[in-house]
């Protein structure tokens, strides 16, 4: 199978940029950009770039609860979604994030 896209895969940081970051439980800047980097990168699968903690970026933390039940079944349904990326291991270490997104993402 040959490949048209320019790039397999994307991850792109969707925090520390309040254009394109979830905010106090609004999703709509998010997803819109979500919208802009999946119709204008050609690329196979676009990651969603998070903080694993609070204290791991300035801004743009999203807790779990919001993650699966909002931000994930908005997205997820795109034909690029490839998954989540988090930052970073240490904060994860710390957090435990990824554990309790794993099944939803």
């Amino acid at each position: 199978m040959v490949s048209t896209s320019l790039f397999d895969y994307v991850w792109v940081q969707f925090y520390n940029n309040p254009p394109c970051q979830y905010s106090s439980a609004d999703i709509a800047n998010l997803e819109d950009a979500w919208k802009q980097w999946t119709s204008d990168i050609p690329a196979t699968n676009i990651f969603l770039g998070l903080p694993a903690a609070p204290d791991a970026a300035g801004s743009g933390f999203i807790p779990v609860n919001d993650l699966t039940s909002k931000v994930l079944p908005a997205i997820k349904n795109s034909s690029k979604y490839g998954g989540v990326m988090l930052w970073s291991k240490y904060y994860d270490d710390q957090s435990g994030y990824s554990s309790p997104i794993k099944s939803h993402v």
